[in-house]
């Protein structure tokens, strides 16, 4: 986890608690903390899951390369 990480999941927290208070100004504080915690494991989820994505690209692409790589070869040698 770097700080990058970090930075994204307290912007989500914060993003949350923005919108909480967008759609009730008179929200408690229980409410404000639940909408942080929601907004932090968000972004922490939606980080994991590009990063999955990415991951998956980047071993298809290998894939692919070694087979064209081997489609390449003389099949007579």
């Amino acid at each position: 986890m770097g700080i990058l990480d970090k930075v994204g999941e307290i912007a989500g927290a914060v993003a949350a608690v923005e919108a909480t208070e967008k759609v009730d100004p008179d929200a408690g504080f229980l409410t404000k903390a639940a909408a942080a915690v929601a907004g932090f494991e968000g972004a922490g989820a939606l980080e994991n899951m590009v990063e999955k994505k990415e991951d998956e690209k980047q071993a298809d692409d290998g894939t692919q390369q070694a087979d064209a790589g081997d489609a390449s070869a003389d099949p007579q040698a």
